[in-house]
């Protein structure tokens, strides 16, 4: 049977590996195209996607301060199941799709909260994992004190998903 201390050691180096594999692997599969599959009506769904994880971290953050623990970790095990689909959506749109220019006059807007958007999504899973890895290893404290960042950047990453979705979507080709 495994100790506690080795589990723990095991998920601090995957998620270290995740945390650097992840934005690998996106990065690598912008430059690779699987013809002949059609998925352009994901973005939709990953939008949605984010909105829902959105809503859900509102919902979590009112549960904690509620004081309603095991809601709360109900709910964020399904915001981080839901970013989960959402970049495996993601990736699978971007693998069969080419990425679409944005052709607006708001483009002072938009690129600025695209290239936010996309450094704080890569910078938020560590945070996101060693928040969650903190609370269930019942280091409350820690878990506390990593959230109070990880919670505002989380939901800036849902949000700016959605509003740079609904940026981009008129320039969509279908």
């Amino acid at each position: 049977m495994e100790s506690t201390a080795k589990k723990s050691k095991n998920l601090r180096q995957l998620i270290l590996v995740l945390s650097i594999a992840i934005p690998l692997v996106v990065a690598a599969l912008f430059g690779i195209k699987v013809k002949g599959v059609d998925l352009t009506f994901l973005p939709p769904i990953y939008a949605s996607i984010n909105a829902l994880t959105a809503f859900l971290l509102v919902l979590a953050l009112v549960f904690v301060k509620q004081k309603k623990f095991k809601l709360h970790e109900y709910t964020i095990r399904v915001c981080i199941l839901l970013s989960l689909l959402f970049l495996a959506c993601y990736v699978a749109y971007h693998l069969t799709t080419e990425s679409t220019p944005y052709g607006g006059t708001l483009g002072f807007l938009y690129y600025p909260l695209l290239i936010a958007h996309i450094f704080l999504s890569v910078a938020v899973v560590p945070m996101v994992l060693y928040a969650f890895l903190f609370g269930i290893e019942k280091q409350f404290e820690k878990h506390k004190r990593l959230t109070r960042f990880t919670w505002p950047i989380w939901f800036f990453v849902a949000v700016s998903g959605v509003v740079v979705y609904v940026m981009i979507s008129p320039y969509y080709v279908h």
